[in-house]
């Protein structure tokens, strides 16, 4: 049995790696260079140049299979025509390839980078040496990149050896999952990898992560480790945390949150640092939880024509703030009325920081023609989910006595009839007594 497992195993590694090699198909994509205006100065903001670029994707630096592929459109510069080689086929995936004749494209941005060392603390280790390596110098670039339906947000530090457009890709940092919507109270994965050249002289003097909050003009870090001397950095944030096993063997650096809460709401940053480099991705995270529906009064009390009952319902513990209620009334034969909003308050926000609103609804059988009644639903719309909750509306003495109004007369003449009966026998018995005890005196 072991020999067989092993067999299958070597099979899946050849397997894997014959897709890897042959099997991949990288697209070309079409990307905007994008760099600063020489000549603006005065302490005015830069101006921007952008011009249509192609990089060429392969996996393989010693292939000639991209520099053999078709040549760039008439509107595309020779000057920006890249052949990129990524080792770890990122660049390859298919959310980045869209079917053709497709008119939805991949986001892609491509900058010149200027590497540097860091200045944050759990970075400033990597670059420890007064020394530039001469491995920096050459051209550099940074890719950004967004994949087809949010399926990927992905940012590449590319080295080209020195007027060439053949870049090699050094350090990539990736999510699959660039949006994340969770409900209160759930653990969160906000998924982020991050892969480095082995090859690369920067590769083995170390790593660091760094993951960052930010909404609203907010921020704040929420965790920063050091891989070179395995430190993390003091942070007032609770309940976050990282695989450690899986960030040193895989470069896994997701940011795991133990439970979900509304101030987790925002845009998390996912930074990786090699010396003198850094790429980062944005990941954001909603929370959205529906609300719990109540009404009241339940039961409502039985109502007759030109009588007003009064009915609310109450949404509570919901999250984002985005509500619409309306009212139904689904009568006897099963057909839906619609009773309007209703008088709608405005919201509250609890102590966990969800929401709670009310909606009032007066329900007049002589104005609403709700004939005998029927089942009155509160419905709640939210981005969560729609909510539902109903009650029974009883309108008696409309247009005749229905089967309902008569098993109830039926069942009040029958309870007449018993306390009469009661009544006339206890008096019957009474009186039998009384005849007995004087027929007893006159006999003495």
């Amino acid at each position: 049995m072991a020999n067989i497992s092993t067999i299958y195993k070597l099979s899946f590694l050849a397997f894997t790696y014959f897709i890897q090699v042959y099997g991949t198909s990288c697209p070309v994509l079409e990307c905007w260079f994008v760099q600063e205006k020489p000549g603006r100065g005065g302490g005015f903001p830069a101006a921007m140049i952008q011009e249509k670029s192609l990089l060429y994707i392969n996996t393989d630096p010693e292939s000639e299979q991209t520099k053999s592929q078709q040549g760039p459109s008439a509107d595309i510069s020779h000057d920006r025509v890249y052949y990129i080689t990524d080792p770890a086929a990122i660049l390859c995936s298919s959310s980045l390839h869209p079917p053709e004749g497709s008119v939805h494209k991949p986001q892609c941005e491509i900058n010149p980078f200027m590497p540097q060392p860091s200045t944050v603390q759990w970075a400033v280790p990597l670059t420890d040496s007064a020394h530039s390596p001469i491995y920096l110098q050459a051209d550099w670039y940074s890719a950004a990149l967004q994949g087809l339906d949010g399926q990927l947000a992905l940012s590449s530090v590319m080295r080209a050896p020195t007027a060439t457009k053949e870049p090699t890709v050094v350090l990539s940092v990736s999510s699959r999952t660039p949006l994340v919507r969770s409900r209160l109270g759930e653990p969160v994965v906000l998924d982020c990898g991050f892969w480095a050249e082995a090859s690369s002289p920067l590769s083995s003097s170390g790593f660091a992560v760094e993951w960052r909050y930010q909404f609203r003009g907010d921020g704040r870090l929420v965790l920063a480790y050091d891989g070179k001397t395995d430190r993390f950095a003091e942070t007032k944030e609770k309940g976050a945390g990282l695989d450690f096993t899986a960030l040193h063997e895989t470069g896994n650096a997701s940011l795991i949150l133990q439970e979900a809460e509304v101030r987790h709401t925002g845009t998390y940053i996912c930074t990786a640092y090699l010396p003198y480099l850094l790429a980062q991705v944005a990941v954001e995270l909603e929370i959205v939880e529906p609300p719990s529906l109540s009404i009241f009064p339940s039961p409502l009390p039985l109502s007759v024509p030109g009588q007003v009952v009064k009915v609310q319902c109450e949404a509570s513990g919901f999250f984002p703030l985005s509500l619409e209620f309306h009212w139904e009334l689904t009568g006897p034969d099963g057909k839906v009325r619609p009773l309007g909003q209703g008088s709608v308050t405005g919201h509250r926000q609890g102590p966990d920081n969800t929401y709670s609103q009310t909606t009032r609804l007066e329900l007049d059988s002589a104005k609403l023609d709700l004939g005998r009644g029927g089942e009155v639903t509160c419905v709640a719309v939210h981005p969560g989910g729609t909510r539902r909750a109903s009650v029974t509306l009883n309108v008696i003495g409309v247009n005749g006595p229905s089967i309902e109004d008569s098993m109830a007369m039926v069942a009040v003449a029958l309870g007449l009839y018993g306390l009469i009966k009661i009544v006339s026998w206890t008096f019957s018995s009474g009186s039998d007594d009384t005849n007995s005890q004087e027929k007893v005196i006159a006999l003495s």
